[in-house]
């Protein structure tokens, strides 16, 4: 008998481990972004300019199919940075 690759029973197919490693990849991305952001808002000028070099660094390495997600993340975050 041969199994599909979307059926259960099918080796490593388990959708909702895989929703939640995106989940979680994508709440992650979202996440470091606010971090970065959250550096300009500092006095110190090393901390801002810090701040955005870690945030241009992030936003270049997001995966491009997280991207709308990611997205979602930093509105409910209240940030100011979206990704294309």
């Amino acid at each position: 008998m041969k199994t599909s690759a979307n059926s259960p029973s099918a080796p490593g197919w388990d959708p909702v481990s895989k929703r939640i490693k995106r989940w979680q990849s994508v709440r992650t991305w979202a996440w470091l972004i606010r971090e970065a952001e959250a550096l300009w808002s500092e006095d110190a000028r090393f901390l801002q300019r810090l701040g955005a070099a870690e945030l241009l660094q992030v936003v270049q390495e997001v995966p491009p199919k997280l991207r709308r997600r990611v997205n979602l993340w930093l509105e409910r975050f209240h940030v100011l940075t979206r990704l294309q």
